[in-house]
């Protein structure tokens, strides 16, 4: 039977197929793969762990090739940072059609270089080439990983009861700044220039490493999880269902950045169930989260409490902001995508 969905494969293929085909079983793995967490654990003896990720970066049209440089590090990044750990070393794989120019090349590789530098990651291998098939240069595989103290990491499985629920920047930040980019013409129709180059700067917002070093420092976090594909109802959800805990959510208490809501709002798409790279949820001890909210807005990252964890698995809410009630799921297809193909 054809597909036609866009993006990850959905949880029900990932559970079935996937995770019975993982290799050979080693003692070793700490956290081997699970829906909703960005990242392995391997542990390499003397109370040391090895923490890695790997994700595939496209080119978005429009967009100069130094954002696609940048996102290649910062994407890859997130997913060891939402781990608690500071990311330190990585590869990748750029893969090129062979008609792409060399200062085109020499300006991607420029990129992740200057990238890696600002987040003091050494890159340590990968490949790089030119291959017939590809449209645009692509990022096959960026992997990224650290040595980390064995107690020293959190997962998204890490939420209790009484934590409160806290997430960064707002809902849908890659949606709105990717889609302003993209679909800049369409939106100038409707909106002033100066909103539409606010959507435009979230593209810079890609990132939850500051985020997320920033929360583990401040203390108390029991889990973290970068809100990709699926958008906040999805990662809320796939944190949910690690720890084994119900939340209840208040869609009210959210950032909401005026930029966010006018592309939402102009292509007609659910900002909490659409794809959020650099929305981070957090959760943490009640103790501990107003300091935690506090240090990431000195830093300049927006951040409010949306909800608490409760015990009641049966319940995984959300109160939307017109006092409807609905429940914590992953999409069955990220209103992004087809808004970004529809485009293309």
């Amino acid at each position: 039977m054809r597909r036609t969905k866009i993006g990850k494969i959905d949880l029900d293929t990932f559970t079935s197929f996937l995770l019975p085909r993982l290799g050979k079983s080693d003692e070793t793995v700490i956290v081997p793969p699970k829906t909703g967490v960005d990242a392995g654990v391997i542990d390499i003896g003397n109370d040391r762990v090895l923490i890695i990720a790997e994700d595939p970066i496209f080119a978005i049209p429009q967009q100069p090739l130094e954002m696609f440089g940048w996102y290649t590090v910062h994407i890859g990044a997130s997913d060891v940072a939402v781990m608690g750990v500071k990311p330190r070393y990585m590869t990748y794989s750029l893969l090129m059609p062979p008609e792409t120019k060399e200062e085109d090349f020499r300006t991607i590789v420029d990129a992740i270089h200057r990238a890696a530098l600002e987040l003091e990651i050494a890159i340590v291998g990968g490949h790089t080439g030119y291959y017939p098939g590809f449209a645009a240069p692509t990022i096959g595989g960026v992997t990224v990983f650290a040595v980390a103290d064995k107690h020293g990491y959190v997962t998204p499985a890490g939420a209790t009861p009484e934590d409160d629920v806290i997430l960064t920047k707002g809902p849908a930040i890659e949606t709105a700044g990717i889609l302003s980019v993209i679909k800049e013409k369409q939106l100038l129709e409707r909106y002033p220039q100066s909103l539409v180059d606010k959507a435009k700067a979230l593209c810079k917002q890609m990132t939850v490493v500051a985020d997320a070093l920033l929360a583990m420092e401040s203390g108390g976090v029991t889990a973290m999880h970068d809100a990709t594909e699926g958008g906040v109802i999805g990662g809320l959800f796939e944190i949910a269902s690690a720890s084994e805990v119900g939340m209840e959510i208040h869609e009210a208490a959210f950032v909401y950045p005026d930029e966010v809501r006018m592309v939402c709002e102009a292509f007609e798409i659910d900002p909490i169930a659409a794809i959020a790279e650099g929305s981070l949820l957090i959760t943490a001890r009640p103790n501990r989260s107003n300091a935690l909210v506090h240090k990431l807005r000195a830093a300049g990252i927006d951040a409010s409490i949306v909800g608490k964890v409760i015990d009641d698995v049966g319940k995984r809410i959300v109160e939307r902001r017109d006092g409807t009630i609905a429940p914590l799921e992953i999409p069955g297809q990220d209103p992004f995508w087809p808004a970004f193909f529809d485009s293309l």
